[in-house]
């Protein structure tokens, strides 16, 4: 019975952290419309998931102009991120975060663009950069980068590695725009 309510628990903590993060969004998209700010994102990890939260607000569309879902490494080079930061740095680092973030704003023409990279559970076998729950990313405001790196707890599910990274995204991005 005690493992049951623990899975309760852990259910319980999961929700009530979706449900915060969700606020969060909304108060960052609703900034984003009365300020007039574009936003874009290139995640890799997270999987388009900040992006579906910075749309979830009616009257996103006046603010979100796209997003990028850049799995490999092939793919942020074909958005626009630099071969050579990948190679120099590695897949998983500040470095690429920040070109992913920069490559998506300027491609979107946005003020804003954020880049996310990392690993959850499990090391990439193809990226010897790979370490389970680290994180990258980077946001890019008219040129102001503010580079971010965490380390994820285990996680019994991908939605609750992807909840933890957008909750830290959205605590950078609200000192930015609010």
């Amino acid at each position: 019975m005690d493992a049951e309510r623990a899975k309760k628990s852990v259910q319980s903590d999961l929700i009530n952290l979706e449900c915060e993060v969700r606020e969060q969004y909304e108060a960052i998209t609703k900034s984003l419309i009365e300020k007039k700010l574009l936003i874009t994102t290139m995640e890799s990890c997270t999987s388009g998931f900040v992006a579906s939260l910075l749309t979830d607000t009616e009257g996103a569309s006046a603010v979100f102009k796209g997003a990028d879902v850049t799995y490999s490494n092939e793919a942020k080079m074909m958005r626009g991120v630099p071969e050579r930061v990948i190679e120099e740095y590695g897949v998983y680092s500040s470095q690429t975060a920040a070109a992913m973030a920069a490559a998506c704003k300027n491609s979107y023409k946005t003020n804003i663009g954020i880049g996310i990279t990392g690993t959850f559970g499990n090391v990439d076998p193809e990226n010897a950069d790979s370490v389970a729950g680290e994180v990258y990313f980077a946001i890019n405001f008219d040129g102001k980068v503010k580079n971010c790196a965490i380390t994820l707890k285990p996680c019994a599910s991908r939605f609750g590695y992807k909840l933890a990274v957008a909750k830290a995204v959205a605590d950078e991005l609200m000192a930015f725009i609010i």
